[in-house]
């Protein structure tokens, strides 16, 4: 789980106005973040089968957002991806 001071790191980060805590770049850099974690834990406990459904919900949470993304806004959606260096 992330912790108070990573989320509003990130959303300090990602924001686009002084209160945006929902937008896009900031839902994306969450979930991208827990990805980072479960990734992690995954690579050291392999047999983890309810944490590895769990990366996977995510990761489809975190594609279904960037395909909407996609289609309002295709420059905001490149630079995301540039930035988190998701994708190529």
């Amino acid at each position: 789980m992330l912790t108070a001071e990573e989320k509003s790191k990130i959303i300090g980060e990602f924001k686009l106005s002084e209160d945006d805590t929902g937008s896009f770049e900031v839902q994306v850099a969450m979930l991208s973040k827990r990805i980072l974690a479960l990734t992690g834990h995954l690579q050291s406990h392999r047999k983890d089968f309810s944490s590895k459904r769990g990366l996977y919900k995510l990761v489809g949470e975190r594609r279904r957002l960037l395909s909407s993304l996609r289609r309002v806004d295709e420059d905001r959606y490149a630079s995301l991806i540039k930035r988190l260096g998701i994708r190529k």
